[in-house]
């Protein structure tokens, strides 16, 4: 039976009535003065909200660790399922799980694990960040782990996912790096440079690389784990900022306050950069002691750091909030309508998903997110199906 939900969308200063039938919105039609009494006059158990919502699409989010206690590069399935859930709960509807540097059987096993899971539909599927990053800007990557780039050891995780290995970082300066964009072209896995510290021209030679093969490419954590920008000296992070404004390639940010200020998020936000969490198992839950991978985390005032050998808090690793915080926090600054840019079609555009996810529109999936008008989400779904919000 088609399902009809009531509300506002981005840019729109009427009500709009969104039909759904088999998790696909099948009409977006303007709400007459008569259909909102009437919708009003029979208000269901969610209509206390549905009068005053914006529906927005569902958050994607191409970089998380995990949450909720529960952590993608270690996880058993339980734990992996729980921060999946967390984050959907939240609104992202379209996930992909994040491992960190590991050995070949680690990152193997840990990619049949979270196979299940995009089989399942839970996840849209993995990203493998490391190992092949640069040991000096591993940031909060175990330094025993890193390792130059095998492309062998890269095509055996591709076969353990089971083609749901849809991303990988790698350092543009490590060992065949051209092997591992050539793999990225053939398996249609993104391609984002990160955790380097190369030159700007070694960097931007890579993308075009990249492009020029049809891989999609993107950097990791633009800013993070990579060396500040200097007027003789720009580096990897002004190469990738040149890239995007080329559209030769996008860029994450981790908009949350603490990896980037406000200010540098708003300097490179027009330039094919989209949102993601770096979360990690500590999303979601209360300061105290964590993992990533095989280190010690430590979170103090919702900041996620690891340890150095005298267990005081050293690197940033990764993030703790969700993509409808920093959905809030970018709409502060900006439009609704570039927050979902941000947030939800930029990333749908990058993962291939572009016409069905990222949008609200006839034919597309409906994953969509109803936030009241602080904007919190209270409302959830996902192929058209109800999720429990927290």
């Amino acid at each position: 039976m088609p399902n009809t939900l009531f509300g506002f969308l981005p840019g729109q200063e009427n009500p709009q009535a969104i039909t759904v039938e088999d998790g696909i919105i099948t009409a977006i039609e303007p709400v007459s003065e008569q259909g909102a009494s009437t919708h009003i006059a029979t208000a269901s158990s969610h209509s206390d909200h549905d009068d005053y919502l914006t529906w927005v699409p569902g958050f994607v989010d191409l970089h998380n660790h995990g949450g909720n206690k529960g952590a993608f590069p270690t996880g058993t399935v339980e734990d992996c399922e729980r921060a999946a859930n967390f984050h959907l709960a939240h609104g992202t509807t379209t996930l992909l799980a994040s491992l960190v540097s590991g050995t070949r059987d680690e990152l193997c096993s840990q990619s049949e694990l979270l196979a299940g899971l995009a089989e399942r539909g839970l996840i849209h599927g993995i990203h493998m960040e490391g190992p092949f990053i640069s040991a000096c800007r591993c940031g909060a990557q175990d330094p025993s782990r890193i390792t130059e780039g095998d492309p062998e050891f890269f095509a055996d995780v591709i076969e353990a996912a089971r083609g749901h290995l849809r991303s990988i970082t790698f350092a543009p300066e490590t060992d065949n790096a051209t092997e591992l964009m050539k793999l990225c072209a053939k398996h249609n896995i993104i391609a984002s440079l990160g955790h380097t510290d190369a030159d700007f021209a070694t960097t931007l030679a890579m993308v075009e690389y990249g492009r020029q093969l049809g891989a999609t490419v993107t950097a990791t954590h633009l800013f993070n784990a990579m060396p500040q920008i200097h007027h003789r000296d720009p580096g990897a992070a002004a190469a990738l900022i040149t890239a995007g404004r080329a559209q030769l390639a996008h860029v994450e940010l981790v908009a949350d306050g603490v990896h980037l200020d406000d200010g540098t998020v708003d300097m490179v936000a027009g330039l094919g950069a989209f949102a993601v969490t770096d979360a990690v198992e500590a999303a979601g839950m209360p300061d105290g002691m964590y993992r990533l991978g095989q280190l010690d985390v430590i979170v103090i005032d919702g900041v996620a750091r690891i340890t150095d050998e005298a267990g005081k808090p050293a690197a940033i690793a990764g993030g703790t909030s969700t993509l409808a915080q920093q959905f809030s926090r970018f709409a502060s600054r900006h439009s609704l309508e570039e927050a979902v840019e941000f947030t939800s079609t930029v990333a749908a555009d990058v993962a291939g998903l572009g016409l069905r996810r990222g949008r609200i529109d006839v034919g597309f999936d409906a994953d969509l997110v109803g936030l009241d008008r602080t904007p919190t989400p209270v409302r959830v779904l996902r192929h058209g199906e109800e999720v429990a919000t927290r």
